[in-house]
C-alpha cells in the first residue's frame, strides 16, 4: 500500500511539472521575443548614433548658426562676444535689394546651367565612346580623370595661366591662327565664360565615371536584339541607352547641381568676382561681404549663404519629384 501511494504521488507530481511547464513556456517564448526586440534596437541605436551626432555637430548646428547670424545684427566685436541685437529680416532686405544680388543671381543660375549642360553631355558622350572597347581605352580612360584627381587650386592656377591675356597658352594659339587675343580674365564680356570653362573640364571626368558605371549595367542582350531588329546606332542610343540611364543621370546630374551652386575656389583663384561684379555668384558675394576686406558684413553674408542653400534645396527637390514621377510612368 506504501508503495502504491508512493507511485500515485510520483504520478501526480510528474503530472504538475508538465502542467507548470506548459504554462510557463509561452510566458518565456514572450519574454525571448522581447529581450531579441531590445537587443535589434540598441544594436540599430549603435549604429546609428555616430552619424546622429556627426549630423548634429556638422550639419544642423552650423546652419542653425548660420541662420541665428542672418537674423542678427552682428558686427565683429559682437560676433567675439557673442551677444548681437535682433534685426529680423532686415538683413535679408538689405542683400534683395542690393545691386549686387541681381548680377550674382543670374550669373549664379549660367554659370551652374551652363556647367551642367556640357559637363553631361560632354561626359555621357566620353562614357559611350569608352564603352566600346578599343587598345589603350583603359589607359586614355584614366588619363581623364586627371581634372578631377588635380586640387582645384592648382587647376584654377593653370587655367589663369593658360587664359592669362598676355602670356596665355590661348591666346598665343588664337594669333597663331589669325584671331585677335581675348582678355578672358579682365574682360566683364568674357570673365564668367573663363571660369566656367575651367569648371566644365574639372567636372567631365565625374560625370564619365557616374555615366560609365551606368552603362555597364545596361544588359548587352538588349543591344543584341536591337541589332537584330535593324535598329541604327542613333535608334538604339536614344531608344535603350538614355532611357535606362535616366536613374544614373538623376544623381549625376543632382550630385552636380549641388557642387556646382557652391563653387567658390576655382572662380576667386581666376577673377576674384570681377572685374566688378561680371563673374561673382553668389558664393562669391557671400564670401565677399564676410571677409573681403575692410568693415565685415557678418550678417548679410550669412544671409546671402541662407538664399543660396534655399535656391539648392528647392532645386534639388524638384529634380528629385520630377524623376520619380518620370520612372513611376
Amino acid at each position: 500500500m506504501k508503495t502504491s501511494m508512493t507511485r500515485t504521488q510520483r504520478a501526480a507530481v510528474g503530472q504538475g511539472v508538465k502542467e507548470g511547464a506548459a504554462q510557463a513556456a509561452p510566458s518565456g517564448t514572450r519574454q525571448s521575443a522581447r529581450r531579441a526586440t531590445i537587443r535589434k534596437q540598441a544594436t540599430a541605436w549603435a549604429f546609428l548614433t555616430p552619424i546622429v551626432i556627426y549630423l548634429v555637430l556638422f550639419y544642423a548646428y552650423p546652419l542653425y548658426t548660420n541662420l541665428d547670424l542672418s537674423f542678427r545684427d552682428y558686427t565683429l566685436r559682437s560676433f567675439i562676444s557673442g551677444e548681437a541685437e535682433w534685426a529680423g529680416f532686415e538683413n535679408y532686405r538689405q542683400v534683395l535689394t542690393d545691386n549686387t544680388f541681381g548680377t550674382a543671381l543670374w550669373n549664379t543660375f549660367v554659370f551652374t546651367g551652363a556647367s551642367l549642360l556640357f559637363q553631361y553631355a560632354i561626359g555621357l558622350a566620353l562614357a559611350v565612346f569608352f564603352y566600346r572597347k578599343f587598345p589603350l581605352s583603359s589607359t586614355l580612360r584614366a588619363l581623364f580623370l586627371v581634372p578631377w584627381l588635380l586640387p582645384l587650386l592648382v587647376s584654377a592656377s593653370t587655367w589663369a595661366w593658360m587664359l592669362n591675356s598676355e602670356s596665355g597658352i590661348v591666346n598665343a594659339a588664337l594669333s597663331w591662327i589669325g584671331l585677335d587675343p581675348i582678355y578672358w580674365l579682365t574682360s566683364p564680356d568674357w570673365s564668367l565664360t573663363a571660369v566656367l570653362i575651367t569648371n566644365i573640364w574639372i567636372g567631365i571626368p565625374f560625370n564619365l565615371v557616374l555615366l560609365y558605371a551606368g552603362l555597364q549595367a545596361i544588359p548587352t542582350e538588349l543591344y543584341e536584339a536591337s541589332s537584330i531588329d535593324g535598329a541604327g546606332r542613333w535608334r538604339t542610343f536614344w531608344s535603350i541607352t538614355f532611357p535606362l540611364l535616366r536613374p544614373v543621370s538623376a544623381i549625376t546630374v543632382l550630385l552636380g547641381l549641388v557642387y556646382t551652386l557652391k563653387v567658390f575656389d576655382i572662380i576667386w583663384v581666376m577673377t576674384r568676382g570681377g572685374p566688378g561684379d561680371s563673374s561673382a555668384t553668389l558664393a562669391i558675394w557671400s564670401y565677399r561681404l564676410g571677409f573681403g576686406g575692410g568693415s565685415p558684413q557678418l550678417s548679410p553674408a550669412a544671409a546671402v549663404a541662407n538664399i543660396l542653400i534655399l535656391i539648392a534645396f528647392a532645386f534639388g527637390l524638384f529634380y528629385v519629384r520630377a524623376q520619380r514621377k518620370a520612372l513611376n510612368q
